[in-house]
């Protein structure tokens, strides 16, 4: 058989078996989904690439670990999963770390400032919780749902497809008609939801 036509999951297993081809036909199949999404979520060549390098440099470690890799049939979402987790582990560190030079004009010690959320801020994110699932369960129980597993627990669209058993493009549409009706109900009722 081809390697063109063997599954994702056969693929895998010839490559944990020794063929290390297998995982190029792997890149080469899903490469530009891949580079797309990473590139839609940093918008910046370079950082693509950095990105992808980095994310097949961590699926690669974690099938050759073998324990740590299970998921059979699934792995686009996988290796999406692995991209997006990369890129916001990354922008979490980099706005903790900015190396500054202490001087009279600029001292560190003025740079430190407490980042723990106040009462008030925590009131606020409450409210604009609360507010924001009140707009959510007004929406149709079909569009409701496809929003939630998006959001909520961070489902890919081709998983809430599987799991509700319609076309991707059925849940691409769902979320698309969520998103504008939110908006309505938003404007029509005025809701404010930024700090």
């Amino acid at each position: 058989m081809a390697k063109s036509q063997t599954s994702d999951a056969q693929l895998v297993n010839m490559y944990i078996s020794g063929d290390e081809n297998a995982l190029a036909t792997l890149v080469e199949r899903h490469q530009s989904r891949i580079y797309g999404f990473i590139y839609s979520k940093v918008g910046d060549r370079d950082k693509t690439d950095d990105f992808f390098q980095e994310t097949f440099i961590k699926v690669i470690k974690t099938i050759k670990s073998k324990e740590y890799y299970n998921e059979k049939g699934k792995f686009l979402p996988w290796v999406m999963r692995i991209a997006n987790n990369l890129i916001v582990d990354s922008y979490r560190k980099d706005s903790k770390i900015r190396m500054y030079r202490d001087t009279e004009e600029f001292p560190i010690v003025s740079m430190i400032k407490d980042t723990t959320p106040s009462i008030e801020a925590d009131m606020i994110c409450d409210q604009i919780n609360t507010d924001m699932l009140k707009v959510i369960e007004l929406l149709p129980d079909d569009q409701k749902q496809v929003l939630m597993m998006r959001y909520f627990q961070d489902m890919t669209f081709k998983e809430i497809s599987e799991v509700t058993n319609v076309s991707m493009n059925t849940s691409l549409g769902r979320m698309r008609y969520a998103i504008n009706n939110m908006r309505k109900i938003i404007e029509k009722n005025q809701i404010y939801l930024s700090i």
